[in-house]
């Protein structure tokens, strides 16, 4: 596939397959129809040939090149698959679309310090099992950096202290970027408000720009409830905005895309073992990479 997308990425290459696709020619007529000379043409028939897209028979003194339509059918497949990939429903392009669309009306908002000051989010999600085990999941910290960050990115630290005033560190990269050596894809330090085991926890939290400033506070409230069966637990969060930066807005932008990305990875590690039998063996993420 590589030889062919490199042969016919040449232009003059690719006049002389459009000519063969309407009929087999021989290299004199080729030439002629291409306005090119002939050994030229000649050199670009055998590159063709190298790389499957054409044939060659002897009639007589000429030489007759024709077009083979399996690698080109293979290669419109193998593009097919590219598009339809772009294209799925849910996707990663398709919510990288939506995050665009929230970025360019956050942008336009984002004239004056303090402009999303009092913005608001929520969350709910039922989760499999019970309070106690989704409060691990919510401040212990190899638990935690299972799922604390939108799809494609990594936890790299991770600092949470479970008590009132306890620090947070967040700090996260492209999932990727295996040997840190992309530029940091977010960074976040905060402290705990409030602290009821298997009820309710709450913490402010504070992106940087890239400069090092503020970006805004996030005061994050979470409240767990039991469903009435000791194996089920009902999640509302609530996010509130204040001390907003005008540069804020990207980060704004990605909240709710990017929360409920992660929630719903917490979703999914909680359905795949709701009874806390895999909660060892992970990596903790007190990580500097």
């Amino acid at each position: 596939m590589d030889a062919l997308l490199a042969a016919l990425a040449d232009p003059a290459r690719w006049q002389l397959v459009k000519l063969l696709a309407e009929r087999p020619r021989p290299v004199g007529v080729l030439a002629q129809l291409a306005g090119a000379r002939q050994p030229q043409t000649t050199k670009h028939l055998q590159t063709l040939e190298r790389a499957g897209v054409v044939t060659a028979q002897r009639a007589g003194q000429r030489r007759i090149y024709e077009l083979r339509s399996g690698p080109l059918r293979d290669l419109a497949t193998a593009l097919g698959r590219l598009a339809d990939s772009t294209d799925q429903a849910g996707g990663p392009h398709e919510t990288h679309g939506r995050y665009e669309a929230n970025l360019h009306a956050e942008r336009l908002a984002a004239n004056e310090p303090g402009w999303a000051d009092g913005r608001s989010f929520r969350f709910r999600r039922s989760l499999s099992g019970s309070p106690e085990l989704v409060w691990r999941h919510l401040t212990e910290t190899s638990l935690l950096a299972r799922w604390w960050t939108p799809d494609d990115l990594r936890v790299s630290t991770l600092v949470f202290e479970a008590r009132e005033g306890g620090r947070i560190v967040h700090e996260y990269r492209e999932a990727e970027d295996v040997d840190g050596s992309d530029p940091v894809a977010g960074h976040a330090e905060g402290i705990v408000d409030d602290v009821r085991p298997g009820e309710r926890l709450a913490y402010r939290l504070s992106p940087q720009l890239p400069d090092g400033n503020l970006a805004f506070t996030a005061h994050i409230a979470l409240d767990l409830r039991p469903t009435g069966t000791s194996s089920e637990t009902d999640l509302d969060v609530h996010w509130r905005i204040t001390d907003s930066a005008v540069g804020s807005a990207d980060f704004i932008a990605g909240i709710e895309i990017g929360y409920g990305q992660s929630l719903d990875k917490l979703t999914a590690a909680l359905a795949a073992d709701p009874h806390g039998t895999d909660s060892t063996g992970h990596t903790d993420a007190r990580s500097t990479k």
